[in-house]
């Protein structure tokens, strides 16, 4: 199947400039990157998909057994840049996608030349010395939640994710686009998302990396940004002004200030 049209691939920006790679997390789509692809399309060449089983992705590509690891999702990644002949990208990812961006760079270190990090975790679950946000207890609970009533479950979780609750309109956002993603996908990228562990990958990591986190996030708490920032070598944390999980939404100025900055550096 064509790549392109598999993963909806679109591509703006400057022709000439630098590729980055923008990906969603879980339960979104390429959408979610409109407020950041203004302020790249000057100088960088923008590469947008969609994950195969969320936004305008091929629903017949869908394979459980791919996409029941982030490996699957990490591939594709990594034949979306082979099929743009992308050399040295920068690629930004998004909650989850953080991780998938840490596996593809692993795989193809000559299509993937820098990461940027949003609001990243490697292990959602608590574990000895380490603090994901979660139990196990709560993650069997959200995704039984979720599985038993995926609609139910993105009313009710969308706006706790987003955070801003002055803000209701975002919330209902990020529900609808919950809601728009096929239930029993949503089931399997949210068993990949929810039970990943990917911190021994982190070590692994040999390109410059920016580690951005919000000062409030239930999804990742602070204390995950400091280990993903202490496991990679020679990386860049920055804390945003910004609370909820989905900055590039809810204070898209200073989240976009925060890449340019370091697209700047890179050169």
């Amino acid at each position: 199947m064509d790549i392109v049209r598999r993963n909806n691939v679109t591509v703006t920006g400057n022709p000439q400039g630098r590729p980055v790679v923008l990906a969603h997390g879980f339960g979104c789509d390429q959408n979610m990157w409109r407020l950041t692809v203004p302020a790249l399309a000057e100088d960088y060449r923008v590469v947008l998909f969609d994950y195969v089983g969320s936004g305008r992705s091929e629903p017949s590509a869908f394979q459980e057994d791919r996409y029941s690891s982030l490996d699957g999702y990490a591939g594709d990644v990594v034949e979306v840049c082979e099929a743009l002949d992308l050399r040295d990208a920068v690629f930004v990812g998004h909650s989850v996608s953080a991780m998938t961006g840490v596996l593809a760079a692993g795989t193809a270190p000559e299509r993937i030349g820098a990461l940027v990090m949003v609001a990243p975790s490697p292990r959602y679950i608590d574990d000895d010395g380490y603090r994901g946000g979660f139990s196990a207890d709560d993650i069997d609970e959200l995704l039984a939640s979720l599985e038993a009533n995926y609609l139910g479950w993105s009313a009710a979780m969308a706006p706790l994710i987003m955070g801003n609750a002055e803000r209701p309109e975002l919330g209902e956002e990020l529900k609808n686009s919950f809601c728009a993603t096929d239930p029993e996908m949503a089931r399997v990228f949210a068993r990949t998302t929810f039970l990943s562990d990917s911190r021994d990958d982190l070590k692994k990591v040999a390109v410059p990396t920016l580690v951005l986190e919000c000062s409030q996030d239930v999804i990742a708490p602070r204390e995950v940004g400091a280990f993903v920032h202490r496991a990679i070598p020679g990386s860049t944390l920055v804390t945003l002004d910004a609370t909820g999980h989905c900055p590039h939404l809810s204070a898209p100025e200073a989240t976009n200030e925060a890449i340019l900055k370091f697209l700047a550096a890179l050169r």
